[in-house]
This record gives structure tokens, sequence and C-alpha cells, in this order.
């Protein structure tokens, strides 16, 4: 039983919020992280008891090969594409987020930082030489919806210049102090 791989903490903190209580909806809970052993395999468990509707809830993730090494925040992974966020809900977080900056600077500069990052994941998704993330990469049916409402935000290009975008805005922000 192979279990699809978390490759860092943020990953699976944002797996978390993107997959609400299926019984009441709440995002809110108190999760548990632990190391387990699954027929022999470890795993990683996060595990809580939803606050709004009393209902049990666990994740079972796997392990990477080798420790992602931290670059700053958010670190969501390494070099290669994330085995549990599709390249479509990577860009449905980079919108949200970038829909939602604040006003006060600090504040701007994060929300900008989740926003290129998870441009950044997109991106992983197009194999060396390709010019677009291709279908199979899209397997839920959120990042579907994403695809299909606009399939020319996937291609390389355009990933390239929202990944530079948001960088750029954000170190605008660091420099002046506003938006």
């Amino acid at each position: 039983m192979a279990f699809a791989v978390a490759r860092t903490w943020d990953e699976a903190q944002l797996y978390l919020e993107l997959h609400p209580c299926p019984d009441c909806g709440s995002v809110e809970a108190p999760w548990e992280q632990t190391l387990v052993q699954i027929d022999g395999e470890p795993a990683c468990s996060y595990a809580a008891v939803c606050p709004g509707c009393r209902a049990e809830r666990e994740y079972l993730f796997g392990l990477p090969a080798q420790e992602t090494a931290v670059q700053g925040w958010p670190t969501f992974g390494g070099p290669e594409p994330s085995e549990i966020i599709d390249a479509g809900q990577w860009l449905d977080v980079a919108d949200t987020a970038a829909a939602a900056v604040p006003t006060a600077p600090d504040e701007a500069g994060r929300v900008l930082a989740v926003a290129r990052a998870a441009v950044v994941e997109v991106i992983k998704f197009v194999p060396a030489g390709a010019d677009a993330v291709p279908e199979d990469e899209f397997w839920t049916p959120e990042g579907q919806a994403v695809r299909a409402a606009e399939p020319g935000r996937f291609r390389l290009d355009r990933l390239l210049v929202t990944r530079d975008a948001y960088g750029e805005l954000a170190s605008q922000i660091r420099e002046t102090g506003a938006r």
C-alpha cells in the first residue's frame, strides 16, 4: 500500500485546508501529526476531531525519499511535482491568494509569497521540453474545473509571467511598504 507523498509540512497543511470536513464543511481542525507504520510502510498521519460536528478525520501521507530543504516560507516541495495537490488546485490557490492581498505590507508580502509559490508548483507539472501542463496532471474535480475554465493559463509562458509578476509585486511592496 503506497501513500501519496506530502513533500513538506506546508504542503500537507495546504492539503488539509483544501479538504474540509465532509460532514459539516468546516476547515478548522486541531490536526495532530504522527509517524505511523501501516503494513510495514512508514506514513505520516494527520488526525483530528472536527470541532463543528465531532466527526473523526484522518489523512495518511507517504514520506518523501529525501527531506526537502526549507527555503523561505512557504516551502511546498522540492523539484518534483506534488502527488497530493494537482496543477489546477495549485493555480486556484494562487488565484485565491492573489485576489485577497491585504493592504498591510507585511501581510501582503506573505499572501503574495503563497501566490507565487503556488504558481511555482504548477510549473513543476510541465515536463521538460513541453510548453504546457499535460491534461493528466488534473486529477481532481476542482483542478479539472480550473483547467476547463481557461486551459491557456496552464501554458508555460503564461505561468512564468504570472510567477514573475507576483514576485515583482511582492518586491515592490517590501521596498515601498505599500501597494
